[in-house]
């Protein structure tokens, strides 16, 4: 039998890199596949009551990727706090459990990641300096031999560069295109492209 003890969750928007705590009852995450959505419309976090297992799905602030993670109903219904981590930055994403422990752990997570967001603004840090480099040596090739372009037919764009992704942006729409640049698969990833295409204002 479902109780109805309330649940916390929380994570970071990776869109607008604003702190979500939302408090759901154990009835409302079963009716169906629950969205916690942030009021900007980047992101959300699901999570899927299946029969042996709680599934969620968590947009990720510090890899700025999806994780899909899960643990038991049990745990997921009577635990005071859950961690789920990034598996790239070895942080945590997510937390599940109660409203003090997770408020608290979401405090702390937001201090960390302002320290991190600090020392790679003063030192040129990256998440993973390394693949950063590799990506951003990628795109150079990829943009000098005109692969770059959007779909409202320009060619011209700018770059900008994150703690842990790049983003091109269109000159002449204003469209983007994030390219996680974390991990050694971001790295594959974009090493298997000839071309890019900006998703922007098709004219």
């Amino acid at each position: 039998m479902l109780e109805s003890a309330n649940r916390t969750i929380g994570y970071f928007c990776p869109a607008c890199r604003q702190a979500l705590i939302v408090e759901r009852s154990a009835f409302e995450l079963a009716a169906s596949r629950s969205r916690v959505e942030c009021p900007c419309g980047g992101a959300a976090l699901q999570v899927e009551m299946l029969e042996d297992r709680v599934r969620l799905t968590v947009p990720c602030l510090l890899c700025e990727k999806e994780h899909t993670v899960s643990c038991s109903p049990h745990a997921f219904l009577h635990e005071k706090i859950l961690a789920f981590s990034c598996s790239a930055s070895g942080l945590d994403c997510c937390y599940v459990g109660e409203w003090g422990p997770v408020y608290k752990a979401m405090e702390r997570l937001q201090e960390t990641i302002d320290v991190l967001e600090v020392e790679a603004a003063s030192s040129g840090m990256f998440l993973n300096d390394m693949v950063m480099e590799e990506i951003l040596e990628e795109l150079r090739d990829i943009g000098q031999r005109g692969g770059i372009s959007c779909t409202c037919g320009s060619k011209s764009w700018s770059l900008a560069i994150g703690f842990s992704a790049v983003e091109l942006k269109c000159s002449q729409c204003g469209g983007n295109l994030k390219i996680p640049a974390a991990t050694a698969s971001d790295l594959e990833d974009l090493c298997c492209k000839h071309s890019l295409l900006i998703r922007g204002r098709e004219l």
